[in-house]
């Protein structure tokens, strides 16, 4: 099982971060380890290597079938439900590896870094169209970020076979495919609670 990440996917989350960057012209996509997921909505601890600690939450599609140089008009084959997950991120580590043009691996991909739905919802029962899914999520009950895949760079079948022209996608697979704008640094005692087109999916507490 392999977890697969989306960089750069929502206009105003690239401004948020650096209003010079470009727009990417194709997806950029990074991995995390299998032990960086963290399942069930089990608390998440700070880690002591990073002083800025942030929260990106992401709508997750679970791969359904092996596959491979997937042409995009056939994508949609190759997924059936859709969650939501967190991509926490130490962002001042992931400054000094851009500006040493250094991997993400240390600031993406530690241990506990992706946090995942308990559930996954049929995309059939939300209506079918993955780019018409909106999700949000609060911080201590205060509303900090809210998603809509109509607003992607890249689409989820963009994205499905640009990736598989690369690596082979297997069934279980997970693709984070990006961030919307309103990420924001993480304290101990916070709450982070994250709903999928009104169904509340993840409920963590961070310590």
């Amino acid at each position: 099982m392999k977890i697969i990440c989306i960089g750069k996917n929502y206009v105003e989350h690239i401004r948020e971060l650096d209003r010079n960057s470009n727009i990417p012209s194709e997806p950029i996509f990074f991995m995390k380890p299998d032990t960086a997921l963290l399942r069930n909505n089990e608390p998440f601890y700070l880690p002591d290597f990073s002083r800025d600690l942030q929260y990106e939450t992401e709508l997750v599609v679970r791969i359904c079938r092996v596959g491979r140089t997937i042409e995009e008009r056939f994508a949609h084959r190759y997924y059936e439900e859709v969650g939501l997950g967190i991509d926490f991120t130490a962002r001042d580590l992931q400054r000094e590896c851009v500006a040493k043009g250094l991997p993400w691996e240390v600031c993406k991909s530690f241990d506990y870094s992706a946090a995942l739905s308990p559930r996954f919802l049929p995309l059939a029962g939300l209506g079918g169209d993955v780019q018409r899914l909106h999700f949000d999520m609060e911080l201590n009950g205060e509303p900090r970020q809210a998603g809509d895949t109509s607003k992607m760079i890249f689409t989820v079948d963009r994205i499905v076979s640009y990736v598989s022209h690369f690596v082979t996608l297997k069934m279980g697979d997970l693709i984070y495919t990006g961030t919307p704008v309103g990420v924001g640094r993480l304290s101990p005692g916070d709450r982070i609670t994250a709903s999928l087109e009104g169904e509340r999916l993840l409920d963590i507490e961070i310590r």
